[in-house]
Protein backbone atom coordinates (compact mmCIF):
# COMPACT_ATOMS: atom_id res chain seq x y z
CA UNK A 1 0.00 0.00 0.00
CA UNK A 2 1.47 3.60 -1.12
CA UNK A 3 2.03 5.42 2.45
CA UNK A 4 0.26 9.07 1.98
CA UNK A 5 1.73 12.23 2.51
CA UNK A 6 0.53 15.40 4.78
CA UNK A 7 1.30 18.78 4.88
CA UNK A 8 0.46 22.02 6.40
CA UNK A 9 0.73 25.51 5.23
CA UNK A 10 -0.10 28.60 7.48
CA UNK A 11 -0.24 32.14 5.88
CA UNK A 12 -1.35 35.36 6.66
CA UNK A 13 -4.77 36.27 4.62
CA UNK A 14 -6.62 39.60 5.72
CA UNK A 15 -6.84 40.20 9.56
CA UNK A 16 -6.74 36.10 10.10
CA UNK A 17 -3.58 33.37 9.91
CA UNK A 18 -4.89 30.87 7.53
CA UNK A 19 -3.25 26.98 8.21
CA UNK A 20 -4.42 24.64 5.08
CA UNK A 21 -3.95 20.87 5.41
CA UNK A 22 -3.12 19.16 2.49
CA UNK A 23 -3.11 14.97 2.33
CA UNK A 24 -2.75 12.96 -0.69
CA UNK A 25 -3.37 9.41 -0.46
CA UNK A 26 -3.60 6.85 -3.39
CA UNK A 27 -2.93 9.33 -5.80
CA UNK A 28 -5.99 12.12 -4.41
CA UNK A 29 -5.27 14.96 -2.88
CA UNK A 30 -7.86 16.36 -0.25
CA UNK A 31 -7.64 19.87 1.85
CA UNK A 32 -8.90 21.04 5.02
CA UNK A 33 -9.08 25.16 5.71
CA UNK A 34 -8.33 26.27 9.64
CA UNK A 35 -8.18 29.34 10.67
CA UNK A 36 -6.32 30.70 13.35
CA UNK A 37 -7.15 34.12 13.96
CA UNK A 38 -4.20 35.66 15.57
CA UNK A 39 -0.39 34.36 14.36
CA UNK A 40 0.17 31.23 16.08
CA UNK A 41 3.02 30.01 18.01
CA UNK A 42 4.57 26.94 16.73
CA UNK A 43 3.67 24.90 19.75
CA UNK A 44 0.05 26.31 19.47
CA UNK A 45 0.00 24.95 15.78
CA UNK A 46 1.78 21.63 16.92
CA UNK A 47 -1.11 21.55 19.72
CA UNK A 48 -3.29 21.92 16.92
CA UNK A 49 -2.28 19.12 15.05
CA UNK A 50 -2.00 16.57 17.86
CA UNK A 51 -5.55 17.26 19.38
CA UNK A 52 -7.17 17.96 16.66
CA UNK A 53 -5.80 16.39 12.90
CA UNK A 54 -8.26 13.51 13.68
CA UNK A 55 -11.67 15.47 13.69
CA UNK A 56 -10.53 17.89 10.70
CA UNK A 57 -13.26 17.78 7.52
CA UNK A 58 -11.36 17.35 4.69
CA UNK A 59 -12.61 18.07 1.49
CA UNK A 60 -13.46 15.27 -1.41
CA UNK A 61 -10.43 13.45 -3.15
CA UNK A 62 -9.45 15.26 -6.79
CA UNK A 63 -7.11 13.38 -8.32
CA UNK A 64 -3.71 15.03 -8.57
CA UNK A 65 -0.59 13.96 -10.97
CA UNK A 66 3.14 13.17 -8.57
CA UNK A 67 5.79 13.61 -10.63
CA UNK A 68 9.55 12.60 -10.05
CA UNK A 69 12.46 14.00 -11.27
CA UNK A 70 13.26 17.40 -12.64
CA UNK A 71 12.04 19.54 -15.59
CA UNK A 72 13.64 22.24 -16.85
CA UNK A 73 11.73 25.42 -16.03
CA UNK A 74 11.65 26.98 -19.28
CA UNK A 75 9.09 23.73 -20.20
CA UNK A 76 7.59 23.90 -16.22
CA UNK A 77 6.97 27.33 -17.13
CA UNK A 78 5.20 26.45 -20.52
CA UNK A 79 3.03 23.54 -19.31
CA UNK A 80 2.13 25.95 -16.35
CA UNK A 81 1.26 28.36 -18.92
CA UNK A 82 -1.23 25.86 -20.73
CA UNK A 83 -3.19 24.57 -17.70
CA UNK A 84 -4.02 27.60 -16.57
CA UNK A 85 -5.35 28.47 -20.19
CA UNK A 86 -6.88 25.26 -19.70
CA UNK A 87 -8.24 24.77 -16.07
CA UNK A 88 -8.01 28.41 -15.16
CA UNK A 89 -6.37 29.80 -12.37
CA UNK A 90 -5.97 28.03 -8.65
CA UNK A 91 -3.59 25.42 -7.46
CA UNK A 92 -5.12 21.86 -6.82
CA UNK A 93 -6.11 22.93 -3.47
CA UNK A 94 -7.70 25.73 -4.14
CA UNK A 95 -10.11 23.63 -6.80
CA UNK A 96 -10.59 20.64 -3.74
CA UNK A 97 -11.61 23.55 -1.64
CA UNK A 98 -14.43 25.21 -4.04
CA UNK A 99 -15.19 21.60 -4.39
CA UNK A 100 -15.84 21.42 -0.56
CA UNK A 101 -17.48 25.13 -0.56
CA UNK A 102 -19.68 24.16 -3.65
CA UNK A 103 -20.95 20.47 -1.97
CA UNK A 104 -21.85 22.27 1.66
CA UNK A 105 -24.09 24.99 -0.35
CA UNK A 106 -26.14 22.63 -1.64
CA UNK A 107 -26.60 20.71 1.57
CA UNK A 108 -27.50 24.22 3.22
CA UNK A 109 -29.82 24.75 0.19
CA UNK A 110 -31.42 21.19 0.47
CA UNK A 111 -31.95 21.54 4.26
CA UNK A 112 -33.27 24.70 3.87
CA UNK A 113 -35.79 24.00 1.30
CA UNK A 114 -36.83 20.84 3.01
CA UNK A 115 -37.46 23.19 6.35
CA UNK A 116 -39.40 25.31 4.10
CA UNK A 117 -41.54 22.54 3.22
CA UNK A 118 -41.81 21.54 6.88
CA UNK A 119 -43.00 24.93 7.74
CA UNK A 120 -45.27 25.36 5.21
CA UNK A 121 -46.85 21.87 5.97
CA UNK A 122 -47.13 22.85 9.81
CA UNK A 123 -49.11 26.20 8.91
CA UNK A 124 -51.18 24.26 6.70
CA UNK A 125 -52.01 21.78 9.12
CA UNK A 126 -52.48 24.50 11.58
CA UNK A 127 -55.27 26.50 9.66
CA UNK A 128 -57.03 23.29 8.90
CA UNK A 129 -57.11 22.57 12.47
CA UNK A 130 -58.66 26.14 13.69
CA UNK A 131 -60.75 25.78 10.32
CA UNK A 132 -62.76 22.81 12.06
CA UNK A 133 -62.80 24.13 15.30
CA UNK A 134 -64.68 26.66 14.24
CA UNK A 135 -67.11 24.43 12.31
CA UNK A 136 -69.41 23.71 15.30
CA UNK A 137 -72.30 21.40 15.41
CA UNK A 138 -72.88 20.09 11.60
Amino acid sequence: MDRGKAGLTVFFEGPFWVGVFERVEDGKLSVCRVVFGSEPRDYEVWDFVLKNYYSLKFSPAVPVAVRDGKVNPKRRQREAGKQTMQAGIGTKSQQALQLQREERKTERRQAGREQKEAEKQRMFELKQQKRKEKHRGR
